[in-house]
Order: structure tokens, then C-alpha cells, then sequence
């Protein structure tokens, strides 16, 4: 039986979830926040329109490659030990990277803000669910950070827009700074230390290394398309590389890693294998329609990085309006129901925007199908992480939560780089059939139709992602909490009680 050991700490739940909450914010921002300044920053280190996407990915790949490595790590050496590490590597990489003067240096810091985030974000849900008591407590902290974490991504490109027309692109990176300094001493002051002593001392940095050098591979492969065919030796060898990499990751895991990273056992449970998949598809899906949507509101529609980012406010209140509503509904129906509803209303507003035009309306065209993809990403996060932490033992509740911000990110770089080069490739086709110069109306329209190639082959993930719902068992209602346990102290933040309503 596991041992843990725990420092009691009694502070109010709200200042713990207020705490995690920053914390997660911070780290789902610079997923997208880099988004609307992509064009500031291109014209002052020079920037190719392929190198753009590394600026995203390169923070997104590391993010979800050291995910893995960095959950085990909050269970074995204590979660507010790792939460306050994590904070400061993200820190010091985000004034690193402000303070950047060519493509590596910023592209290094993107890699450094990647690996803080992948030790801090497990972190913050691992303490969330070991902290609140299974039932109505749990789905409403849930709620919260899932709100919190969705409204990230699409509050990055609100904010990345103000900064960069107020200030500099740089400022994307320096406002992380002084929070992430506070948060770091309110991490010491409110929240208790706990870690599993029976565990065994070993991190797999050898199956980091191989998932994160994977990813990268594969990521690099596809995005490298736009220049060398898929079926150019260039193409074959890379994409080649990463086949071998993420094979020999699941070898290694299932038969020579000392203390696995991904304890394969983990997906013997329906409800946690469908979750992931889930996650993994919503984000192919729709995390790259931020990117699509600030590169044609500012290359199509004429949009300043300000204008841009406001026009993405909506999006970011359907995302909260989605996780409140879900976080209740839960309760009530279990995790499927709103696991087939939000893809769905995902994909319908991916749909319709496939049908934008070069000389679109943001009122008519773009608002109903944008807050129609994040309402439905809201609702999709709760009942996901409810499901994906199903049935799963509190000594690896940090794996749990790392597996599933794994299948998030990893999702999300593939389908930016997947997407990135079918749109591409589109624009290509239709200027080579112009000839001569192509004039500024037909490289509008040629653009234009590449993005909307890209959202139309979103949807084909986003239904598919509907179709994996179907395979979420169905849960009945937990029983609320007695009105003396809400009064209650917290219990001790190692308490067994984690496994979640829906356990295979």
C-alpha cells in the first residue's frame, strides 16, 4: 500500500484553486499569445512564413514531449516542490525570450517555456483533484480550472493583440514575469507539500527524450512538405525517424523502463482511453484555428494586432460560458453526453467557417462560427478530464493528468503543422494557375482558400472526435455531499478518495 508523506497546511480552498488557476492560465497563454504578434515578429528577426509555426510549436512540442516526465515528478518529489520549480524555469525562459535578438535565442526560450509548463501543469491539476473531495466539490473546482484552461488559448491572441499594438511582441513574454514571481511565493505560503514514498526514486528521462525527439521529428517531417514533396527522400527519412522514435518509446516503456513515464496499463481502462483520444482529436482540431484565424483577420481582412485580438473576446466567453455549464451538468448526466456535444458544436462552427471569403464580415461571417468552436471546446474540457482520471490510484494521478495534457498538446502541434501544409499547399496550387504575377486580389483569394481548406479538414477530426465519445461509459449521478462537509476542513491532499464517477 502506498505511503505518502504530507505538511497540513489549512488555507482556504478558494486561495488553492485561485493559485492553480494563474498557474495553468499562464501556462495554456503562451500556446496562443504568440499568435496575433507572429507578424511583429517576423519583420524584426526575419522569419520565414514556414519558421513562423516553429515559434508555436517549439513551445508546444517540448510542452507536450516533457509532459510525461514532469507528472511523475510532481508525485515523486513533492507537488509544490515541482509546481514552484516549474514556475521558475517558465519564468526566467519567458524573459529570456522578451529579451531576444535573433531566431535561436527566441526558439531556445520557446523550448525553455515548453519544459516549465510540462513540470508545472500537472502539477496544478494533480493538487486540484488530491485536494477536493470527489462529487460537486470536485466538479466545481474542475469547472473553474478547466474554464481557466480553456480561456487561456483564446484570451492569448486578446492580449497578445493589446501588447503588441501597445508596447512590443516582446511584452508577450515579460508579463509572465512578475506574476509568475508572486505566484511563486504564494506557492510557498498556501499550498502543502506531498509526494509518494513508496515509489519508486527513478524518472524516465530516456523515454522523454525519445517521445519529445519523436514528436519533433514528426512535426518537423510534415511542416518540411512545403518544400520537399512527400515523397522526396528528405520527407521519408524525417517522417521515417519519427516512426522509429515513437515505436521504440512504447517498447522501451512496456519492457525496459525501470519506473515508466506512460504505464501502458493506464489505457486498459475504456473510460480513460477514450477521453485521451478525444483530447487528442479536439486538439488537432480546433487549437489551430486561432493561428489560421489572426493570420487571415491581419493578411485578409486588413485587422491590427489590437482589432485582431478584440475580435477574439467572444471566443474566449464561450470557452467560460462552455466549462460553467459543463462543470454542472456532469453532476447530473456523467462526462458522454457532453463529450458527443462539444465536438459537435466544434465542428459545425469549423464548418462554417470554411466558408469565409476574402472579403468576409466579422459580424455575419466570423462571430456565430468562431464562439461556436470554443462554446463547444468549453464544454469538452470538464467531463474530458473527469473521464480521462477515471478509476485511476492516487499514487499516479500525476501520470494521469500528464497523459492527458499530452494528448492535448500533442494533438495541437500536429494538427498545426498538418493543417498549416494542407493550406499551403492549396495556396500554392492556385497562384501557379495564374499567370504571371499573381495581383493583391488573387494572392487574397488563393490564401483565403487555403484556410478554409484547413477548416474543412478540421471538422473531419472534430467528428471523429464525436465518434470516440461514444466509447466514454456512461456514469450514474454521485451523491452530494452531506451540508457539514462543506464546512469541513480540507482533508489532507494525499487522501485516497481520487479515483472519479465512471471507473471502469
Amino acid at each position: 500500500m502506498s505511503q505518502a508523506v504530507t505538511v497540513e497546511r489549512h488555507r482556504p480552498d478558494w486561495l488553492i484553486l485561485a493559485l492553480l488557476c494563474v498557474a495553468q492560465f499562464m501556462v495554456v497563454l503562451d500556446v496562443s499569445i504568440v499568435n496575433v504578434a507572429l507578424p511583429s515578429i517576423r519583420h524584426e528577426l526575419g522569419f520565414s512564413q514556414t519558421g513562423l509555426q516553429w515559434i508555436v510549436n517549439a513551445y508546444t512540442v517540448s510542452f507536450a514531449g516533457f509532459l510525461l516526465l514532469g507528472g511523475r515528478a510532481a508525485d515523486l518529489f513533492g507537488r509544490r516542490r515541482i509546481f514552484v520549480l516549474g514556475l521558475g524555469l517558465f519564468t526566467a525562459a519567458s524573459l529570456a525570450g522578451g529579451l531576444a535578438q535573433d531566431q535561436t535565442t527566441l526558439l531556445a526560450a520557446r523550448v525553455a517555456q515548453g519544459l516549465g509548463g510540462a513540470v508545472l501543469s500537472p502539477a496544478t491539476l494533480t493538487i486540484l483533484t488530491t485536494t477536493f473531495r470527489e462529487g460537486p466539490a470536485r466538479s466545481r473546482a474542475l469547472g473553474a480550472w478547466s474554464a481557466v484552461a480553456g480561456a487561456g488559448g483564446a484570451t492569448g491572441a486578446l492580449l497578445g493583440g493589446i501588447l503588441t499594438d501597445a508596447v512590443s511582441w516582446r511584452w508577450i513574454f515579460f508579463v509572465n514575469v512578475p506574476i509568475g514571481v508572486l505566484a511563486m511565493a504564494a506557492a510557498m505560503a498556501v499550498l502543502a507539500e506531498s509526494r509518494n514514498e513508496s515509489m519508486s526514486r527513478h524518472l524516465d528521462v530516456t523515454g522523454s527524450v525519445l517521445v519529445t525527439g519523436g514528436l519533433m521529428a514528426l512535426v518537423y517531417g510534415i511542416v518540411n512538405t512545403v518544400t520537399h514533396p512527400w515523397g522526396s527522400v528528405t520527407t521519408v527519412a524525417t517522417l521515417g525517424a519519427a516512426v522509429v522514435l515513437l515505436v521504440w518509446f512504447v517498447v522501451h516503456e512496456a519492457r525496459f523502463a525501470r519506473a515508466p513515464l506512460m504505464p501502458l496499463h493506464l489505457f486498459r481502462s475504456r473510460s480513460v482511453s477514450a477521453a485521451n483520444l478525444v483530447m487528442f482529436l479536439v486538439g488537432a482540431a480546433i487549437f489551430a484555428s486561432w493561428f489560421f484565424l489572426s493570420i487571415y483577420m491581419q493578411n485578409i481582412l486588413g485587422y491590427s494586432p489590437l482589432k485582431t485580438g478584440i475580435a477574439f473576446l467572444p471566443q474566449t466567453i464561450g470557452i467560460i460560458l462552455g466549462a460553467q455549464i459543463s462543470s454542472r451538468l456532469i453532476v447530473r448526466f456523467g462526462p458522454r453526453p457532453l463529450l458527443l456535444i462539444g465536438p459537435l458544436l466544434s465542428a459545425l462552427g469549423l464548418f462554417l467557417l470554411g466558408g469565409l471569403t476574402a472579403h468576409a464580415s466579422y459580424w455575419s461571417d466570423l462571430f456565430v462560427p468562431s464562439v461556436l468552436v470554443t462554446f463547444g471546446m468549453g464544454l469538452t474540457f470538464t467531463p474530458v478530464a473527469f473521464a480521462a482520471t477515471s478509476g485511476v490510484p492516487p499514487h499516479e494521478a500525476g501520470l494521469a493528468s500528464g497523459v492527458l495534457n499530452t494528448n492535448r498538446q500533442v494533438g495541437g502541434a500536429i494538427g498545426l503543422a498538418a493543417l498549416a501544409t494542407v493550406a499551403t499547399d492549396r495556396t500554392h496550387a492556385l497562384l501557379a494557375t495564374v499567370p504571371g504575377h499573381p495581383a493583391g486580389a488573387a494572392v487574397a483569394a488563393a490564401l483565403t482558400s487555403g484556410y478554409t481548406r484547413a477548416f474543412h479538414v478540421s471538422v473531419i477530426a472534430a467528428a471523429l472526435a464525436v465518434a470516440a465519445a461514444v466509447f466514454v461509459p456512461a456514469v450514474r449521478r454521485p451523491a452530494p455531499e452531506a451540508p457539514d462537509e462543506r464546512q469541513a476542513p480540507v482533508p489532507p491532499v494525499t487522501a485516497p478518495a481520487v479515483a472519479l464517477p465512471g471507473s471502469d
